[in-house]
């Protein structure tokens, strides 16, 4: 087995949005390796990357995956993630491990949103970038409008590699401007190509985009500009090694177009990867927390303490629990002790595993910057920290937005409750995004997530991986009963059956908490009318009714809740008896008190670009929404209210639709609120008709 040191590795992620290429592209890179002796295709879910049953079902990628070969003796890990709004969290996920990042744009349709989301997140962390305008044989393909799109778009310095000879169906290679060469394919898949001289006709744009480059690269560098002034070129040598530094520092970003499903300048970008990206080595710190809770750097140091971030897992039908990770410092070896730093446990490492899309091949050796995977580790999960000895910090997590949207979720078969709630822990594993458990006031089982598709998959995965079925639909909401007046009630049991009877007698009085409190219980009692021993089952009697809800059967809260006066009998009398009465004398008094409805409001933080701005405060506006405050954040606005949680529980498709997918948004609890007369009518109407149906 080839051992690689950590200047000869290179850990690149394919990231864009869903439909861009990704996974041909990758499929053709493992093609070019001779991994694989064949290029398998989306459409007939034969790729290496999407192997999942939801991935070959729906034709994308969901998880984020990783496949390792061999190209040229240097050791490539490739990352494969989703580009799906339902499963972006995984691909920033992957980003956070990632030294490179090819972002493919199609020819044909362009830069889409989660692409965008791609770029700001790999700008905002500094990962290298290579732009790859792909699909460049399709009919509507248009290499001038993508370049014009990327530099409206993206506001970045991007300097073109190659130039296009032919679109569509003519398309059959490019001009590389970095060796002033033609390379013309066979376009039979193969990445087979022959080297010619620049066409005539593209030799002028060819001369003025070089020149561009040399200026570009020149410009980066002080030393390199004063050549260039006074040259008026650089030398290849220069060229390149100016190219690289600009590159791995992100002052500028390649710009190169091909076919990945002709296999068109895949070998090429393999190769700008191998000589003008970065090592692990090149790497900046990776940013860590200490002991103190202060931020730190973690410099990759081949000889310093073994430090690794686990940034996936996934379960194995075979392996059971692979958890993934990425060696930042020092080395791991296979069958050897670690500490979970994050969780404070001793594990076992088994076998290290190198991945190939859903196979695995055994790995003695983890290096700095490396990433490899290992099953069965007993206290580790997605975000932890591994390392060789007690260290004192933990690698930073990357900040994911939160879920958008929440169902409730059944068992299809009674008595799977527990089954359900295993599996669901199992699919959250490998998952983080995902949140479930069961709702303490609508005593539902909820599950949430990033969409509705997201749900759906999750669903997909419990029946075939775990044998649990289950249906989600719409979640109760946690409406709230209270008073808002002071009333009294009387209740009283009386029941004579020829031996001993029942009886029991109370009057209540009940008003609003004056501290805020959800339930105050006074015993008034003087003159022993009621002894002692019956109060406690006034006061249960009490708690029971507040717990089901009298006006639409939701909790009571924010009650005080008096007894004063009552009556007893020697013998027929009992704790019992006396719960009855209290159950009937606080629905009276209830009733009596000015009761109201209260809705749970939540807060809401919405992103969303300028020019819809107006559109998303008059959709908040419609839910009754209150808006708090605008604010400028990151070239898009922020708009922070308090809304109705029924009212945005849809939210998250409406706001897609509403910004074009460039919105995002953010909830929490609040507080609750009376709910307007017109709106507490449907509700304690519903709430009645559920009550029937039980």
């Amino acid at each position: 087995m080839k051992t690689y040191t950590p200047d000869k590795i290179r850990n690149v992620g394919l990231a864009a949005h869903s439909g861009s290429g990704k996974t041909t592209l990758a499929e053709a890179m493992l093609y070019d390796s001779g991994y694989v002796n064949r290029m398998g295709k989306v459409e007939d879910g034969s790729t290496v990357m999407d192997f999942d049953p939801e991935e070959i079902k729906r034709q994308m990628t969901i998880g984020s995956s990783v496949a390792t070969f061999d190209w040229k003796g240097a050791k490539f890990n490739i990352i494969d993630t989703p580009g799906d709004q339902n499963f972006i969290n995984d691909a920033y996920s992957a980003l956070a491990i990632m030294d490179s990042v090819i972002i493919p744009i199609p020819a044909d349709t362009g830069i889409k949103v989660q692409t965008e989301k791609i770029w700001s997140r790999a700008s905002a962390r500094n990962i290298p970038k290579v732009l790859f305008i792909n699909k460049m044989d399709s009919e509507r393909a248009n290499y001038g409008a993508m370049i014009q799109q990327i530099n409206d778009i993206f506001k970045s310095k991007i300097l073109r590699l190659t130039l296009p000879i032919g679109t569509g169906e003519q398309f059959r290679g490019v001009v590389d401007l970095l060796y002033m060469k033609a390379y013309i394919y066979e376009k039979d898949g193969e990445g087979r190509f022959t080297t010619e001289d620049i066409p005539a006709e593209m030799k002028e744009a060819a001369d003025r985009e070089r020149q561009e480059l040399i200026e570009s690269v020149a410009e980066t560098d002080e030393k390199l500009l004063d050549t260039f002034m006074e040259t008026g070129t650089l030398t290849d040598e220069a060229l390149y090694k100016g190219f690289r530094r600009a590159v791995i520092g992100g002052e500028v970003t390649p710009v190169v177009c091909g076919s990945a499903l002709l296999n068109i300048v895949v070998r090429k970008t393999l190769d700008l990867i191998l000589n003008f990206m970065p090592s692990p080595l090149d790497m900046p710190p990776a940013r860590g927390v200490g002991e103190d809770g202060k931020a730190i750097e973690i410099p990759p140091e081949p000889a310093g303490p073994a430090a690794a971030f686990v940034f996936k897992t996934f379960a194995d039908p075979f392996a059971g629990r692979v958890s993934v990770f990425r060696v930042y410092s020092g080395s791991f070896s296979s069958d050897s002790n670690i500490i979970n730093i994050s969780s404070g446990e001793k594990e076992h490492l088994g076998a290290l595993l190198e991945l190939h899309g859903k196979k695995q091949t055994h790995q003695a050796e983890a290096v700095t910057g490396d990433i490899v995977a290992v099953a069965k580790l007993k206290h580790t999960t997605t975000g932890d920290t591994l390392g060789g000895a007690w260290e004192k910090y933990t690698f930073e997590k990357p900040h994911l937005p939160a879920a958008v949207i929440t169902f409730a979720l059944t068992p299809k078969s009674k008595g799977d409750e527990d089954k359900l709630a295993v599996a669901l822990n199992r699919i959250r594993e490998e998952d983080p995004s995902l949140t479930s458990g069961l709702d303490s006031d609508t005593k539902e089982y909820v599950i949430s997530g990033m969409g509705q598709v997201h749900i759906e998959v999750a669903i997909g995965k419990l029946k075939d991986k775990f044998g649990v079925e289950a249906h989600i639909h719409p979640p109760k909401i946690a409406y709230k009963e209270t008073i808002r007046g002071k009333a009294r009630g009387h209740g009283r049991l009386k029941k004579q059956s020829g031996g001993h009877g029942q009886f029991a007698d109370c009057h209540l009085e009940i008003e609003p908490t004056d501290d805020s409190r959800d339930f105050e219980f006074v015993n008034a009692i003087v003159g022993g009318v009621i002894p002692k021993q019956f109060i406690p089952g006034i006061e249960k009697g009490v708690r029971e009714t507040m717990a089901e809800g009298v006006l639409a059967h939701y909790p009571v809260l924010g009650c005080k809740v008096t007894v004063f006066d009552g009556k007893f009998h020697d013998v027929d009398s009992s704790e019992m008896a006396f719960k009855v009465a209290a159950r009937e004398a606080f629905r009276e008094a209830f009733m009596n008190a000015r009761p109201v409805i209260l809705e749970p409001i939540a807060e809401i933080e919405v992103e969303a670009p300028e020019e819809c701005v107006g559109d998303v405060m008059g959709d908040l506006n419609q839910r009754r929404g209150r808006v708090l405050g605008i604010e400028a954040s990151n070239g898009s606005h922020k708009i922070t209210a308090l809304a109705p949680l029924g009212e945005v529980l849809s939210y998250a498709p409406d706001l897609r639709s509403i910004t074009g997918g460039r919105g995002g948004f953010s909830l929490k609890f609040h507080s609750y609120e009376e709910a307007p007369s017109n709106i507490a009518t449907r509700i304690i109407e519903d709430g009645k008709k559920h009550k029937e149906k039980e």
